[in-house]
């Protein structure tokens, strides 16, 4: 058991409207895109289930993930900590070098002396669980090794290695049943834990890591038919947009994907009910998040095999992030901007949407002010606590949010870094020497690049960017030999 530094003291009086201890259920979706869902403007995914407890807690407009790919993202929210301080800037294992630069080295696992969330949360009393995508390490370094007393599914992994059917190929989760689909048995295992732990008197932390909306695209039977039929009543091809150096889906019109959307939904559902049912849902904090876009932009070369095999294969991912920009991989908002939904009885205001700017690693600090245990800021340094925009969510603030992406990516990206500074976003590619400037309160798409017509502000961005990266002891990728 590793050690904690300044044992966490639990507050002695509570939030006001929270009940004392309350029961945490964080929902972590793998590659869901912000406008995958139809609160944030989807109308060929069907959500009413998230669209609905949309409407209970507060969503944030403008949450963000801290990295534009998985592993780094899931380590920002178990540590608060920005992923270049936990060394895992690109997800795990990485892909190799593709262009002018060396392949940077990070880690292939969140080293232990991190603290995290669940040994925080375990620390005062609570008893946590995860099930799902991990991502994080293997062997040594798998959930039961970061604060959590249960681990149902995950493993070294990034992806269902079988499929979504059993068997799965998955060393930390044997099927009951042959076919099983793998979200539905990971909300029936999530919803036992539920009900056990609500006979209890300990509070407890639920950690569910969708291993949906990741590739491999695989359809959710029960749901595919609906939209099979949706996408035969589309008019024309699916439209193609060019995106740097890559090309983006221009319609949301996959029945495989939407169908596995429509899974989480239906899982979103289910455990939402579960706390119904067991009337411990004034006393639980749900929070609704993904650990990045979804994957709509992939290199002209993708898939030339596939394409003269098959003339109707689309050289592009699954989906379609419209009207943000690119998506998984990239630092435009298609990748980084994520939906984000917390619901905090007594304290969030039903139906809030807040403006301001927020980022993974506020989840920590979140969490321990929630849950009325003092906060302790040499741990989750870059995290800032969200519960005065839970309760205020018409607060605006402004402050500067930063990304690091030293590695390429089988998007298409290429290495670089971005800035947001209120509502001036700055995006460098380093391959290419250039940058691009936009102002996100008028150009949410990221279509009218400002660097030329505001040569000052791109300076300046330039320089706080660069300023940040000196101060935080970023890598930066050498040129290839």
């Amino acid at each position: 058991m590793k050690l904690i530094p300044l044992l966490y003291l639990a507050l002695s009086i509570p939030l006001s409207g929270l009940s004392k201890d309350p029961n945490f259920v964080f929902l972590l979706v793998d590659d869901l895109g912000w406008a995958d869902i139809g609160i944030n403007g989807s109308t060929f995914h069907k959500t009413p289930n998230i669209d609905a407890f949309s409407n209970t807690g507060v969503r944030f407009s403008d949450g963000y993930a801290a990295a534009s790919i998985c592993s780094p993202t899931r380590a920002s929210i178990l540590t608060g900590r920005h992923p270049v301080r936990v060394n895992i800037t690109d997800f795990i294992s990485g892909n190799p070098s593709t262009g002018k630069f060396q392949k940077v080295e990070d880690r292939d696992n969140l080293a232990l002396e991190e603290v995290t969330i669940a040994e925080a949360l375990k620390e005062n009393g609570y008893k946590t669980y995860f099930a799902g995508k991990w991502h994080l390490g293997g062997e040594g370094y798998y959930p039961e090794d970061q604060g959590f007393d249960i681990n149902i599914g995950g493993h070294t992994s990034g992806s269902p290695r079988g499929g979504y059917y059993s068997p799965w190929n998955n060393p930390k989760l044997q099927q009951k049943e042959e076919g099983e689909y793998l979200t539905e048995r990971l909300t029936a295992e999530t919803n036992a834990f539920i009900e056990a732990q609500s006979k209890e008197e300990k509070p407890f932390l639920v950690y569910l890591s969708y291993y949906n909306v990741h590739t491999p695209i695989q359809a959710y039977q029960k749901r595919v038919d609906e939209y099979r039929k949706a996408a035969d009543l589309l008019e024309g091809d699916t439209p193609l947009l060019k995106t740097r150096d890559g090309v983006s889906r221009g319609r949301q019109d996959n029945p495989e994907l939407a169908s596995m959307v429509a899974a989480v939904d239906d899982s979103v559902g289910s455990i939402l009910k579960k706390l119904d049912e067991l009337k411990i849902a004034d006393n639980t904090v749900v929070i609704f998040f993904s650990d990045n876009g979804g994957l709509c932009t992939r290199p002209p070369s993708y898939g030339e095999g596939k394409k003269k095999k098959n003339p109707s294969f689309l050289p592009t991912g699954p989906g379609c992030n419209l009207p943000l920009r690119s998506g998984k991989g990239w630092l435009y908002e298609g990748g980084i901007r994520e939906a984000t939904i917390v619901r905090a009885p007594g304290v969030t205001a039903p139906g809030g949407i807040c403006h301001s700017p927020v980022v993974s690693t506020d989840f920590f600090p979140t969490i321990l002010e929630l849950a009325g245990i003092e906060a302790k800021p040499e741990l989750h340094v870059d995290g800032e606590s969200l519960v005065d925009l839970l309760t205020n969510p018409d607060q605006k603030k402004n402050r500067s949010l930063y990304w690091h992406y030293p590695h390429y990516h089988g998007s298409g990206w290429t290495p670089g870094g971005a800035i947001r500074k209120g509502d001036w976003k700055l995006i460098e590619f380093w391959e290419h020497g250039d940058a691009q400037l936009f102002n996100l309160s008028s150009d949410i798409g990221e279509l009218n690049d400002l660097s030329e017509k505001h040569p000052e502000k791109k300076a300046e961005l330039i320089k706080d960017l660069a300023d940040w990266r000196n101060e935080i002891g970023a890598v930066m990728p050498e040129l290839a030999e």
